[in-house]
């Protein structure tokens, strides 16, 4: 059950970082919320499964240190693409 803990953290996390990086009108509004739960449901679920428990502050330190690295690049890595793909195609077109 403390698994809605690090997917609640993370979904917010996601949310944060959908306003921080540049260029969100190129991706989706709920594309960073869920890939900052996935990402810390995962490594929550990682550590637990590996005996970890809610005790000790690797879990809790995973469900915010993970999301942000996976949701950042990921963001990062989606906006460039689309603007490049963009680009090729108003070229292609040749649109001004």
């Amino acid at each position: 059950m403390q698994i809605l803990l690090g997917l609640i953290v993370g979904t917010a996390i996601g949310i944060a970082l959908h306003y921080l990086v540049a260029h969100r009108a190129t991706r989706g509004v709920a594309v960073a919320p869920l890939l900052g739960a996935a990402s810390a449901g995962l490594a929550w679920t990682i550590l637990t499964w590996s005996g970890i428990g809610i005790d000790s502050p690797w879990p809790w330190l995973a469900a915010v240190v993970v999301p942000v690295i996976v949701t950042w690049s990921a963001l990062v890595l989606l906006s460039r693409s689309r603007l490049a793909h963009d680009e090729r195609e108003r070229v292609r077109l040749k649109i001004g």
